[in-house]
């Protein structure tokens, strides 16, 4: 992608995303089972649209979120959070009938995670079309598509309205397809995946999924193949072996920050978030990267899914702390 053209965007529109807002509720010990009773910390604010928003906030970008929350003190916790952290939350419904998604969360000895979700049956899973409010979508110049979030029909359909109204306004789309294998079973997820990669012009794989929604079997012809399909950036999110970025005629990669992790929910959203953000308000590629990297690893140092957004001054003085540690 030009440089100027998510810069253009940054400046004169939001960025917007759509999808579930949720609570996270973990398990306090690693190697905890749900299977018999324990301690659990939360509730967190979380749902991956939620914290990618919060993070581009944080950041300093204008951006909006549309979503749906219950009637309830999750949903209060969530929409607080994020006004208090500068997201517009005027797209955010709250539905009488309905209660706010939530997740808990344990953690495998090995620091992989297992989640209980409640988001098909939440206030989440009735965003439609409905929701959306066409001021928005006019003054979007950049729209965000979380995969997780094209879990029904009704917002499949609404996340179509979105991406092909910002599209013809001239605006970009950026795809992170954060996907659950099982989703990939349903037909229809597998179209709805496919259908937003038609309009992206920024793809935010983590490593495994480079060749989800490709032919290719090899990362690097995945790549190729994107690129081709009209893809004009794919940043791969590699977790503790850093990044890569891909735009046809060049490639980076940057090595990670070495942190100790200690709760990996939100990184990547945060890495895409920050990414997104940067360039939007005129970075290049190199430097948004640097940053977005920093983003992820502040993230991981955190217990708490949105707990580990930072500002760029943050950041900065994150990035001198490690460069100075690792140096010395």
């Amino acid at each position: 992608m030009a440089n100027s053209e998510l810069h253009k965007a940054g400046k004169t529109g939001y960025i917007l995303t759509m999808g579930e807002i949720l609570v996270e509720i973990m398990a306090a010990e690693r190697g905890q089972s749900f299977r018999r009773p324990g301690t659990l910390i939360g509730p967190y604010a979380s749902g991956a649209p939620a914290i990618f928003i919060d993070q581009v906030a944080r950041i300093g970008s204008r951006c909006a979120m549309i979503g749906c929350v219950g009637d309830d003190d999750f949903g209060i916790l969530n929409v607080e959070r994020l006004r208090a952290d500068g997201v517009d939350v005027s797209g955010i419904a709250v539905i009488k009938t309905a209660t706010t998604g939530s997740a808990f969360v344990t953690y495998r000895e090995d620091g992989e995670r297992d989640f209980i979700f409640n988001i098909a049956n939440s206030a989440s899973g009735q965003l439609s079309v409905d929701n959306i409010r066409e001021d928005f979508l006019n003054d979007c110049r950049h729209f965000h598509v979380m995969g997780s979030s094209l879990f029904s029909f009704r917002i499949i359909e609404a996340m179509k309205k979105a991406i092909e109204t910002v599209k013809d306004h001239g605006g970009t789309v950026s795809f992170d397809p954060n996907v659950r294998k099982e989703m990939l079973r349903v037909p229809e997820m597998r179209e709805a995946l496919d259908l937003v990669l038609d309009y992206t012009d920024v793809f935010l794989p983590s490593g495994n999924e480079v060749t989800l929604l490709a032919m290719a079997g090899s990362e690097a012809g995945a790549i190729d193949e994107l690129l081709k399909r009209g893809v004009r950036e794919v940043v791969v999110k590699r977790g503790k072996d850093g990044c890569s970025f891909y735009d046809g005629t060049s490639e980076t990669h940057l090595p990670a920050f070495s942190v100790e992790e200690i709760d990996p929910t939100g990184a990547g959203d945060c890495f895409g978030a920050t990414y997104i953000a940067c360039r939007s308000q005129g970075m290049k590629a190199g430097q948004a990267l640097r940053y977005a990297c920093a983003s992820g690893a502040m993230a991981v140092t955190v217990m708490g899914p949105m707990e580990g957004t930072a500002t760029l001054a943050e950041l900065d003085a994150f990035i001198a702390r490690t460069s100075e540690h690792n140096h010395a």
